[in-house]
């Protein structure tokens, strides 16, 4: 069943991977869609993909960087329409330093993007649904929120984060009909690595050899799911790896 069709729905970091593959299964489903990001170049190009095929749905494209919060304010105070489901997508790791190498400047922007700007846009999304008894938030964590790893301080401590707001987040809302999930994948195949190592493409390529890892499409197809359920049902978290891999640094690989 489709409860989709017709729904408004905000995706943040929707310029390539999850964000990208959600907002295009969406629209199949006829969502209208705000999609957020920091290339507008992107965002031409994936509303011109959605309205090409969709002529039934409306897409609207805003490019700033949530971790500016004026942008964020500005963002929210131009939708003209109600919210149904914010997904805060937009998120990153940087190197995979030993917390006493860690970089100041890597350290502020995992926190100022994964944990503040998912914190800013709830904060300013959520009085609406709230108002309106009616909403879904669904923050995209990780398989790191779950089980912290070496190498991962602060990456692992921004995917914790999330696990906690958004468990905050049910209990702060508890008596009204939003829901609030948890989307948690372990290895997707994205440009995650790529931005994770900086451009290295050889250092990023090495993560995902010897096993097939999970695709953006993987994970769209789940959030798609959570947020299809019926409205009384509230998936609080979802955990998703390959089958090769059982932990956030299990993974079998052929050699």
């Amino acid at each position: 069943m489709n409860r989709i069709h017709g729904k408004n729905i905000v995706i943040t970091g929707a310029t390539s991977g999850i964000g990208k593959a959600t907002a295009l299964q969406f629209g199949e489903l006829g969502a209208n869609l705000f999609l957020t990001g920091r290339r507008n170049e992107r965002l031409n190009e994936i509303k011109k993909l959605l309205t090409d095929k969709h002529t039934d749905i409306s897409v609207h494209t805003y490019c700033f960087d949530i971790t500016n919060r004026s942008a964020c304010v500005e963002f929210v105070n131009s939708l003209q329409n109600d919210v149904d489901i914010l997904i805060n997508n937009a998120g990153l790791a940087l190197g995979t330093d030993a917390v006493y190498e860690l970089s100041d400047e890597d350290t502020d922007q995992m926190f100022d993007v994964n944990v503040k700007g998912l914190i800013t846009l709830t904060r300013l999304i959520s009085p609406r649904m709230k108002a309106r008894n009616q909403g879904h938030i669904i923050n995209i964590g990780s398989t790191a929120g779950h089980e912290a790893y070496a190498g991962g301080a602060v990456y692992c401590a921004t995917k914790h984060a999330v696990k906690a707001i958004s468990e905050s987040t049910k209990k702060d809302l508890h008596g009204t009909n939003i829901r609030v999930s948890i989307v948690s994948p372990g290895m997707v195949e994205t440009e995650f690595s790529n931005v994770r190592f900086k451009g290295d493409d050889q250092k990023a390529a090495s993560v995902y050899k010897g096993f097939t890892p999970l695709t953006a499409n993987d994970i769209a197809e789940i959030i798609v799911f959570v947020a299809n359920r019926p409205e009384h049902v509230n998936i609080m978290d979802s955990i998703i790896y390959p089958v090769s891999q059982s932990s956030p640094t299990m993974i079998y690989r052929d050699e």
